[in-house]
C-alpha cells in the first residue's frame, strides 16, 4: 500500500499481488485477476511497470529473473490514486515480496576453451580449479600441431582476471574464447562477498 497526504491531494494506491517462482529460463510474467473493478484498468501497466523496477534492482541488488506476479485486488481512490502511487505500490509489494522469497544468488557460468601450447597443458588445469573452474577435456588442436584446445566451466567472476593467468601459465602464448553456458546457484562465503561489494556500490551511487 502506498498512502501519502501533506496538504491538498495526496497519493493512494493498494495492491494485493502473488509473487512466485517462474521455470528457469521463463523470464518474467505479470497478469492480473481484478474482479469488481478494486483496481481500474489505466492503473494496471503502472502496476506492472512498479513490479518490473523493483525486479530490476533485487532484495540481494542485482536483476530478479524468472518470477510470476498476480494482481488480484486492491483498493483506489477517485481523487488521490494516480499512475505514480500505483506504481510505487505496485515497486513495494513486490519488494517485500521478493524479501520474504529467500531469493538466492545466480551465477554466470561459461564455457571456456583455452588454446595453447601442448606443454602447458598440464599447468592449465591448477590455474582453472584456483579460480574455481572444472576442466571438462581436451583434444588436439587440428589447425595447429603441438597445441591442444582445453575446455573448461568457469565462473564469470573469473574471466576478469583470465587472460593474466593464462598468459603467465602459458609463457604469454595462450589465448582463449568463452561462451555463456547457464547460470548456477551461489551459497556461501563467494556469495555473501559478491553482495557486500554489490551493496557498497549501490551505496555510493
Amino acid at each position: 500500500r502506498h498512502k501519502k497526504q501533506s496538504g491538498g491531494a495526496g497519493q493512494f494506491a493498494d495492491v494485493k499481488l502473488t509473487v512466485g517462482p517462474a521455470k528457469r529460463g521463463d523470464g518474467f510474467a505479470f497478469s492480473e485477476t481484478i474482479r469488481g473493478g478494486s483496481v481500474p484498468k489505466n492503473y494496471i501497466p503502472a502496476v506492472q511497470l512498479g513490479a518490473e523496477e523493483a525486479m530490476a534492482r533485487g532484495p540481494l541488488g542485482f536483476p530478479v529473473i524468472d518470477v510470476l506476479v498476480n494482481l488480484y485486488d486492491g483498493q483506489h481512490h477517485s481523487v488521490d490514486s494516480s499512475d505514480m502511487a500505483f506504481r510505487i505500490a505496485g515497486r513495494g509489494g513486490v519488494s517485500e515480496g521478493l524479501s520474504k522469497a529467500h531469493p538466492v544468488l545466480l551465477e554466470p557460468i561459461f564455457e571456456v576453451r583455452f588454446r595453447a601450447p601442448s606443454v602447458f597443458t598440464g599447468d592449465l588445469n591448477p590455474m582453472v580449479s584456483s579460480m574455481r573452474g572444472q576442466i571438462l577435456g581436451f583434444d588436439r588442436e587440428a589447425d595447429a600441431e603441438g597445441w591442444d584446445v582445453v575446455r573448461a566451466l568457469m565462473p564469470g567472476t573469473s574471466l576478469e582476471g583470465l587472460i593474466n593467468n593464462l598468459r603467465s601459465a602459458t609463457q604469454g602464448v595462450g589465448r582463449y574464447e568463452a561462451d555463456f553456458a547457464r547460470f548456477q546457484e551461489l551459497y556461501g562465503r563467494e556469495a555473501d562477498e559478491i553482495v557486500e561489494r554489490r551493496a557498497e556500490e549501490n551505496a555510493r551511487r
